[in-house]
C-alpha cells in the first residue's frame, strides 16, 4: 500500500501473536512501526527484526513515547494488547479490572491522546484488536467476553462519531488464532477455537484487506458473520445452541 509509505504506526501487544505479525506487515509496507509489549525483551526482538522501534511498557500510557519515537505523528493505532481472563461472575475483582484496563480502557485512553491531532489533520487510522467473542461471546470467560464487547462497542462508536471527520476505524474480530493467548483459553479453547484456528499472519492479511475496502468490521473467519446475524435475529435459538456448547464443555472438562 503506498499510503502507508513512511506512515507512523503503533502496535501494543506486538512482542508475538498477532502484534506481531501486524507490525511484521506495517513494515514491509514501507511504515515507520512502534513496537510496544510488557516484555521488554519480545519487543526489542520484533523491533530490531523488522528494523522499528521498541517502546514497551503498558499499552494504557505509551502514547507520548510512541510519538517521540515517530516524530511527533501516529497515523496508525493498533490497539492490539489483550489479555484472555477466564472465569464466570465469581471471578476476582483484580481479573475483572485488569480486562477491563487492558481490553477497553487502554483503547479509550490512547483515542483520547490521539483524537486531537487527528482531527485537526482531517485524517487518523485507529485499529482494535477485539475478536469474535466481542461480537458472540466466550465460554468460560466471562471477564474476557464483557470486556471485548465492550472494546467492540467503543470502535463502533468511534467510527460513526469521527469517520466523517477523517478518522477511520477497523475493529478485528478473528476466533481462533494460533498465539499464546489461544493456549492460555484452556480446554474451552480447545472445544472451541482450536479447531478452526488461523496463524496470526492471516489476520494481518484480513486487516490489510478490510484497509484497502475501506471496511469497519474485519472477520478472518468468514463464518463469524452468519454467527453474528444469527444472533440478533434469533437470540433464543442462538443461546440454546451456545448454551449446549457450554454443557458439552462442563462434560469434557469432569
Amino acid at each position: 500500500m503506498d499510503a502507508l509509505q513512511g506512515k507512523g504506526v503503533v502496535v501494543t501487544g506486538a512482542g508475538g501473536g498477532i502484534g506481531a505479525a501486524l507490525a511484521r506487515r506495517f513494515a514491509a509496507e514501507g511504515a515507520r512501526v512502534v513496537v510496544n509489549d510488557l516484555d521488554v525483551d519480545r519487543a526489542k526482538a520484533v523491533a530490531d527484526e523488522i528494523g522499528a522501534v521498541a517502546v514497551p511498557g503498558d499499552a494504557s500510557a505509551i502514547v507520548t513515547e510512541a510519538l517521540a519515537a515517530l516524530d511527533g505523528t501516529v497515523d496508525v493505532y493498533c490497539a492490539n494488547a489483550g489479555v484472555a481472563s477466564g472465569g464466570t461472575e465469581a471471578a476476582e475483582e483484580e481479573v475483572w479490572d485488569t480486562a477491563w484496563n487492558v481490553n477497553v480502557m487502554a483503547h479509550v485512553r490512547a483515542a483520547r491522546a490521539l483524537l486531537p491531532g487527528w482531527l485537526e489533520r482531517g485524517e487518523g487510522r485507529f485499529v482494535s484488536t477485539v475478536s469474535a467473542a466481542g461480537l458472540l461471546t466466550m465460554v468460560g470467560a466471562a471477564p474476557y467476553s464483557v470486556t471485548k464487547h465492550g472494546a467492540f462497542a467503543f470502535a463502533e462508536w468511534l467510527s460513526l462519531t469521527y469517520r466523517h471527520r477523517g478518522v477511520k476505524v477497523h475493529a478485528i474480530c478473528p476466533q481462533g488464532v494460533r498465539t499464546d493467548m489461544l493456549t492460555a483459553a484452556g480446554s474451552a479453547g480447545e472445544l472451541v477455537l482450536a479447531p478452526t484456528a488461523i496463524e496470526p499472519e492471516d489476520v494481518a492479511d484480513a486487516l490489510f484487506h478490510g484497509i484497502a475496502e475501506d471496511r469497519f468490521l474485519i472477520l478472518p473467519h468468514p463464518e463469524v458473520g452468519p454467527y453474528y446475524q444469527a444472533r440478533a435475529a434469533e437470540p433464543e435459538r442462538w443461546l440454546g445452541g451456545m448454551n449446549r456448547i457450554q454443557r458439552k464443555w462442563e462434560e469434557s472438562s469432569r
